[in-house]
């Protein structure tokens, strides 16, 4: 095993992350001004009484973010033009110069009570970029600014699950260029939220690289650390001026984390992915793109290849300007919601008998695989890099859905693996894959069978699968 690969192997995920991954599928709430103004990029100067939803609920958010199986929901509490959802004591440019709530709401209030009250995780974002705020690039001074406003958010509405932060970066008044202090944001996240990821911009969870739902074939979790003081950024690779890091990603990139991709890396750090997308083009909510709502097969399409391809799914979903989810977006998140719900209520493997060629000892038997617990999994000897497990589901099931999870407390480290079924002419191959990870839906065309076999071709010093699922997709 070679010093890439021994390194790998060693590099896990934290407690938070964990906990992130299996959240697994949240939305994204874009709501502000630019949903009166019919724009994506507010300028900074609307007017704030612009501002004033006539019918208001964030409980049908989150209803509606629960209906589709999500289980989590980030607030846009400052987009790029500054206005801020919660009634800041640091700027005159938020819900309290509204007519809103006749300038007494707090919609950060109502949305994070909506989700606790709905059973469901709450985030944030806050766009460092602020096109109102007049110390913005005078960098020291707007720091400071940034800082006090992100310490409101941390500190008055409970738990958060991620803080999702972006690398907007315009232009200050008379051209001047805003340096963020990355380092100083993150310490008071880990400082005031513990438990909380610091998403995108930030050290537990990398952006996938797109915002159209695409998902690379194969998505490592173990990567180059991109390492500049404390700071991970999207950069591309590059020379660092102060001489703390040799090499950074592009997070666009098709390859991440394959041997290659690591060798000769001295640093490296588990750093998930994360498929941002909208349901409809833009990220706010405009009138003329209600005919343009993604369909459940679009939709499905995305979930099984980023929750299905482990990395989590942050779909976004703009209320309109009554401050509802209109409904034909509300349409197709509930049947959304009823196909993945009808998909894996019903595990086929749940009475089943397996066998591996290969099991270390009597605490990683195969049998882990089956039993619900991802704390438990199966593993060979170490060095057997290559294995097999044979599946009997006792009688004979149509399904075309097969799941596999990593053990990733103990890291990842399936490279190439395929799913068979049995017939009278032998093993049929029904599905190749690379990377398995937190998680991989394995979709394919439907078959009848009452035994299957799952063939690890390639793995890093020995694999580890932690469940496996069989189901049918119910349409």
């Amino acid at each position: 095993m070679d010093d890439s690969i021994r390194a790998a192997v060693n590099v896990v995920p934290s407690e938070r992350q964990i906990n992130w991954q299996r959240t697994e599928f949240y939305g994204f709430i874009h709501f502000g001004i630019n949903t009166f103004t019919d724009r994506e990029w507010g300028t900074g100067k609307e007017d704030p009484k612009l501002f004033n939803p006539t019918e208001l609920d964030a409980d049908q958010w989150v209803r509606t973010f629960k209906a589709a199986g999500m289980r989590g929901l980030i607030l846009t509490c400052k987009h790029h033009d500054g206005f801020c959802l919660w009634p800041s004591k640091y700027t005159d440019y938020s819900v309290a110069a509204s007519d809103w709530r006749g300038g007494k709401g707090d919609l950060v209030r109502e949305v994070s009570d909506a989700c606790r009250r709905g059973g469901i995780k709450f985030g944030i974002y806050l766009s460092p970029w602020d096109r109102h705020e007049r110390t913005y690039g005078d960098s020291e001074a707007y720091n400071r600014f940034y800082l006090a406003q992100l310490k409101e958010l941390l500190t008055s509405y409970g738990e958060i699950f991620s803080v999702w932060l972006d690398g907007a970066c315009g232009e200050g008044p008379d051209g001047r260029k805003q340096v963020y202090d990355w380092d100083a944001y993150h310490r008071l996240v880990r400082e005031l939220q513990p438990g909380a990821v610091i998403s995108v911009c930030g050290p537990d969870v990398r952006w996938c690289g797109n915002e159209a739902g695409h998902c690379r074939e194969s998505e490592w979790s173990v990567v180059p650390a991109v390492l500049r003081k404390a700071e991970l950024t999207q950069e591309k690779s590059q020379k660092v001026d102060d001489g703390t890091f040799a090499r950074r990603i592009n997070t666009e990139d098709a390859d991440l984390g394959s041997r290659e991709a690591i060798r000769g890396v001295k640093e490296l750090a588990w750093y998930p992915a994360e498929v941002n997308t909208s349901i409809r083009p833009g990220w706010f909510y405009h009138p003329a793109e209600d005919d343009q709502v993604r369909t459940v097969d679009e939709l499905l399409k995305i979930y099984y290849g980023s929750v299905g391809g482990n990395a989590c799914l942050l779909l976004n979903v703009p209320p309109d300007r009554r401050g509802l989810i209109h409904e034909r977006d509300a349409a197709v998140l509930e049947e959304l919601g009823r196909v993945i719900r009808d998909t894996f209520a019903e595990n086929l493997a749940d009475n089943a008998k397996a066998w591996a060629s290969d099991t270390l000892d009597f605490n990683h038997r195969v049998e882990n695989i089956l039993d619900g617990n991802p704390d438990t999994y199966w593993r060979p000897s170490e060095g057997n890099e290559t294995c097999s497990i044979e599946i009997d589901l006792v009688r004979p099931v149509v399904f075309d859905r097969v799941v596999l999870c990593e053990h990733i407390r103990s890291g990842q480290r399936i490279e190439s693996f395929s799913v068979d079924y049995w017939t009278d002419d032998g093993w049929v191959e029904c599905y190749r894959g690379t990377v398995v990870g937190y998680k991989r839906i394995c979709c394919f065309e439907r078959v009848k069978a009452q035994r299957l076999r799952i063939r690890i071709t390639g793995s890093r010093y020995y694999p580890t699968l932690s469940e496996v699922g069989v189901y049918l997709e119910r349409r």
